[in-house]
């Protein structure tokens, strides 16, 4: 019987090790060997009594309620996993090109919100720019302010000081100016032009007889007779009138133009503006008609490739012809076709503020349009400050003929050329100016005079003839201007 002698030795144990086990053996009431084994409860002194007996059947049943539950856990957590995996087993057997499109589309979302982080950082960038041109702007302009009201205090202390002598009766005495200065001189001690107040003084009325000024049209332009060419002599400018207003502080100084030679598709009415407040000046502004160009309304904005410096641009045969900013390089650049056709160094010409007009704005080199073709004005060193006049190649550039004048640029306050001669204005700023002197290419010989000039808005930044309309046009002080003239016959 091994059940036998395995519970006996089982009994044998127990009664070793705890010496409290008891092994009993009897004929149950059936007569049956029973064999009855008792063990002592090594922690309760006593049993417990039914109610007890139950409360532990129950903190059982509940830990096995919890097990369960914690197995149950389990195993939706195993099949959860069973499934993952399958799910995975299954992509990488059929699925290659899901998972390949799922990181396409990953990437361009992230391509996207680089663009737009691209984006605002360019808009930034950009009104990050526009502050600080705005803000060059207004500094550029405070220092022309400051140097314009020193230069009308400078101008006001020398007239207090001339009336001051007029007044004692000690007005200097000139020598007689009416004789030619010789060609080509570059004395300009000749003309004794130390001051702008003593070369303004020293202007004399040149008499003309009324049978040689031209008859007026009644559109007020003088009348050409059969084969003259209408030029002549400058014997009379008339009052401003005004065209158009500058909206903006850019348009403190600038130039206006119209082609006296136009091409198509430009006309005569064809009108471009500049305005040339700034240290990056681009854009050309052209109006088709001259009712859009009153009313400020552009039909086309030209962007120039090079910005271009002051107020000396003219347009001639369909072509815009400018100074490049901070350079003695004069450009041709074609209107219609937006292009830069030609580009030629004045050699030695002063430029980015060495010899400039009275009232500055960098106004070192001049270009200018007459009868004869186009022209540039300027000054060297080897002039010491005198205007120097040369024709240039409409085409190419070149400068076909150069004249040196005995007039120091800046001690005065702008030039235009008429039919071959060069005239310059005494005053930007004075309401009652006059045009001063006279250079003639044709002989070589300057002379000084005293026709009005009125500077209604008293700070005319450009004044350039027009031989088509035969008409000054001006820029003062935010206004586009013009003025009529009257010429002598030759």
């Amino acid at each position: 019987m091994p059940a036998v002698q395995l519970l006996l030795l089982a009994c044998l144990g127990w009664e070793v090790g705890a010496r409290t086990a008891q092994l009993r053996k009897a004929n149950d009431r059936s007569g049956r060997c029973q064999y009855t084994f008792t063990v002592a409860s090594p922690n309760e002194s006593s049993c417990p009594e039914q109610g007890q007996a139950m409360s532990v059947i129950h903190d059982l049943q509940r830990d096995s309620s919890s097990q369960r539950a914690d197995l149950e856990s389990t195993k939706a957590r195993l099949s959860s996993l069973e499934s993952r995996l399958h799910r995975l087993t299954l992509g990488q057997a059929a699925g290659p090109q899901e998972t390949h499109d799922g990181l396409q589309e990953e990437v361009s979302t992230l391509r996207r919100e680089r663009d737009q982080l691209e984006t605002q950082t360019r808009e930034l960038e950009t009104a990050y720019s526009n502050l600080l041109r705005d803000k060059s702007v207004l500094e550029e302009e405070k220092q022309r302010l400051r140097q314009e009201n020193e230069d009308l205090a400078r101008r006001l202390e020398s007239s207090s000081q001339e009336v001051a002598r007029l007044r004692r009766g000690q007005c200097p005495q000139t020598r007689d100016t009416t004789q030619d200065v010789p060609p080509g001189s570059r004395e300009v001690s000749t003309w004794n032009l130390d001051t702008l107040a003593f070369q303004e003084l020293k202007s004399e009325l040149t008499e003309v007889p009324a049978s040689r000024i031209l008859k007026e049209s009644p559109s007020g332009h003088p009348r050409s007779e059969e084969g003259d060419d209408g030029c002549g002599e400058l014997v009379w400018v008339g009052e401003p009138l005004t065209l158009r207003t500058a909206e903006s502080i850019t348009g403190k100084y600038g130039v206006w133009m119209r082609d006296p030679k136009p091409t198509h598709p430009y006309t005569r009415e064809t009108t471009w503006r500049i305005d040339t407040v700034g240290t990056d000046v681009r854009q050309v502004f052209e109006y088709d008609l001259r009712g859009q160009f009153a009313q400020g309304y552009p039909s086309r904005v030209h962007v120039l490739p090079r910005p271009l410096e002051s107020t000396g641009a003219v347009v001639y045969g369909g072509s815009l012809y400018f100074q490049g900013a901070r350079s003695r390089t004069v450009i041709r650049y074609e209107l219609n076709t937006e292009t830069v056709k030609a580009e030629k160094e004045i050699p030695g010409a002063g430029y980015h503020g060495q010899f400039p007009y009275s009232w500055g704005g960098y106004t070192d080199i001049d270009l200018a349009v007459d009868e004869a073709g186009l022209w540039v004005i300027y000054s060297t060193e080897e002039a010491k400050g005198a205007i120097v006049l040369s024709r240039l190649n409409p085409e190419n550039l070149e400068l076909e003929q150069t004249w040196e004048t005995n007039i120091r640029k800046q001690s005065v306050a702008n030039a235009f050329i008429i039919c071959g001669t060069l005239y310059t204005v005494s005053s930007y700023s004075s309401a009652d100016a006059t045009v001063n002197f006279a250079y003639d290419t044709g002989t070589g010989s300057s002379k000084s005079l005293s026709i009005p000039f009125k500077n209604r808005y008293r700070y005319s930044s450009m004044i350039d003839y027009n031989p088509l309309e035969k008409k000054l046009f001006a820029w003062d002080n935010f206004n586009m201007v013009t003025y009529d003239i009257q010429l002598s016959k030759m």
